[in-house]
């Protein structure tokens, strides 16, 4: 086969190589089925290459084996039924409880990939009915690039603004040898040799061939893929879906060498990634992007909506009525020197003490240690009838030389080519910060004071900061009594300016419990599968932990390849 023929069967052509995709493709091969992945990007991976490839599975057999033995799927159910509220889906809910250990077994019995247990990695919403304060998310375990051969060159890289030097972090523990560099010899010495074997892997290989979070997760399913007989094609965008007899039979891609028909025998399983780079998707579900131009994603650029697009040409149904169409994550713009941009998603820093977050009117208007996802609703909420949704996280000069801000990474790295970008904004006092910034200094200056009040004895009584296991989990251990709240009142002062991104659509195409796109009867479409954020959230438009997109996004993926073997 070259990429220059004109026609192919397979048995199932998936489209898209994230975590679902590459998931469907390999449960479908080990089946016996001959399958063939497509991806529109010349890397594969999507997203899930670029994140930190959190798995939010409950009861599973690594979590399990850790430990975590008192966990059940009544108690998930519980959790997921409060959490999405009047979208619950009993269906695939129930589906994705009782396939998602046996998806977990079979990944780790049958094929190169390996998860670790992060059992301390809490439920977003712990102390919520059926919440659990750690035990339902897995992290896949670091691997070895130069395992892909050839292919690790097709490999898409980490998501450039969340590493260091290009260097993925891995687990908690790992980040906090970071932020303990310059405090503890054991941390310094950690630190030392992982920038040396980084180095010498960038030397030797061009970029890192130590693969940690979402890459490892891609890298280890596209190496069982491969073995499994798989074919992933890159920069090749499926354009059509072909149907026949009312089924779908395969889809129309284009490569670089022209139109290439791909005949599916058993069916078509969409995996493109949702729409967060969609301006008309976006403008149309995104409340504070009326334009298309107000909302920065950090998600895989070729992630427009194809998958949406192409299930609704065949009879598909849109769910476009969760209450949120994406998961929402505060972040920032990065300017780069040769006039590139770049996003920021604020996943750590906003959890340590020290840093808050205030609107251009000076208020705190949420706790800064919840969620992404809550803090983002929370932006929306407090930016109401207001130009833009926009917002600023505030340190003082303890915080961020312990912590960093956002892109600004902490001592003894440079603060100095931030504050010239204009990224980060410094002031002698709270005042002058203020008025670099256009917040408004007296709003500021009531909030700070107000603020450090209770911040001086480990208390937010505003906010509760600090109040649930997962606000803890995040912040800094060795700050007591709450590792989440210390006072702002070391000068100099910093900014960072924040509006709202996404970790992945919510909104999306109508499926069932065995990922068949459903028509608008609520009738499966023959031959059409969607999974990962192609497929409507079954979250019902909430976060309720680390991993909800990629844990579901691999269950539905084995559970379709299991339906198109004639399994299940």
């Amino acid at each position: 086969m070259t990429e220059a023929t004109s026609e192919l069967t397979c048995d199932v052509l998936i489209a898209g190589s994230g975590a679902g995709g590459l998931a469907a493709a390999v449960t479908a091969a080990k089946c016996g089925l001959d399958a063939i992945v497509v991806e529109k990007e010349s890397k594969f991976g999507g997203t899930t290459a670029r994140s930190g490839g959190v798995l939010w599975v409950p009861c599973n057999p690594v979590s399990r084996a850790a430990g975590i033995t008192d966990d059940t799927a009544g108690a998930a159910r519980t959790y997921l039924r409060h959490e999405a509220g009047n979208f619950f889906d009993p269906e695939r809910v129930d589906a994705f409880l009782e396939q998602g250990p046996r998806m977990i077994d079979f990944f780790t019995r049958e094929t190169a990939v390996r998860f670790d247990a992060v059992n301390a990695f809490c439920d977003y919403h712990p102390d919520a009915p059926g919440g659990r304060a750690g035990g339902r998310s897995l992290l896949a375990s670091p691997f070895d690039g130069r395992q892909l051969g050839a292919r690790f060159k097709d490999l898409a890289s980490p998501h450039r603004e969340i590493t260091f030097v290009g260097m993925m972090i891995n687990t908690s523990r790992e980040v906090q040898h970071f932020f303990n560099v310059t405090r503890s010899l054991e941390s310094a010495a950690y630190v030392a040799k992982r920038l040396v074997n980084h180095a010498t892997e960038v030397a030797l290989n061009g970029r890192a061939t130590r693969l940690t979070n979402g890459n490892a997760l891609v890298a280890r399913l596209a190496k069982s893929a491969l073995d499994a007989g798989v074919r992933i094609l890159v920069a090749a965008p499926v354009e059509a879906l072909t149907v026949a007899d009312g089924a779908v039979r395969g889809a129309v891609v284009r490569t670089p060498d022209g139109a290439l028909t791909i005949n599916a025998r058993r069916g078509v399983v969409l995996a493109c990634g949702g729409f967060p780079h969609d301006v008309v998707l976006r403008a149309k579900l995104f409340p504070h992007d009326a334009d298309g131009t107000a909302h920065l994603s950090p998600q895989a650029p070729g992630n427009t909506g194809d998958g949406l697009r192409l299930a609704s040409s065949a009879g598909g149904q849109i769910q476009d009525d969760l209450p949120n169409a994406a998961a929402w994550i505060p972040v920032s713009k990065v300017s780069y020197r040769n006039g590139r941009t770049g996003v920021f998603p604020h996943l750590i820093d906003r959890y340590k003490p020290g840093i808050i977050a205030v609107t251009r009117h000076g208020r705190r208007f949420v706790n800064e240690s919840n969620s992404y996802h809550d803090m983002g609703q929370a932006m929306v909420a407090a930016c109401r009838g207001e130009q833009e949704v926009s917002a600023w996280l505030i340190a003082d000069s303890r915080a961020i030389s312990r912590y960093g801000l956002g892109f600004a990474k902490p001592f003894p790295l440079p603060l100095t080519p931030h504050l010239r970008s204009g990224y980060l904004l410094k002031g002698r006092t709270p005042d002058e910060l203020a008025a670099k910034s256009g917040i408004d200094g007296a709003g500021l200056k009531r909030t700070l004071d107000a603020y450090n009040n209770g911040a001086r004895t480990g208390n937010d009584p505003e906010f509760g900061r600090g109040s649930t296991a997962y606000n803890r989990f995040l912040g800094d251990p060795e700050v007591k009594p709450n590792p989440c709240v210390a006072p702002l009142e070391r000068a100099p002062f910093y900014a960072v300016k924040i509006v709202v991104g996404d970790l992945g659509t919510f909104a999306g195409v109508r499926t069932d419990g065995k990922a068949r796109v459903l028509d608008g009867a609520r009738q499966p479409i023959p031959g059409l599968y969607a999974v990962g954020n192609d497929a409507a959230s079954m979250m019902g438009g909430n976060y309720p932990g680390g991993g909800i997109t990629i844990g579901p996004a691999m269950t539905f993926g084995y559970i379709a390849g299991r339906h198109l073997a004639g399994l299940d």
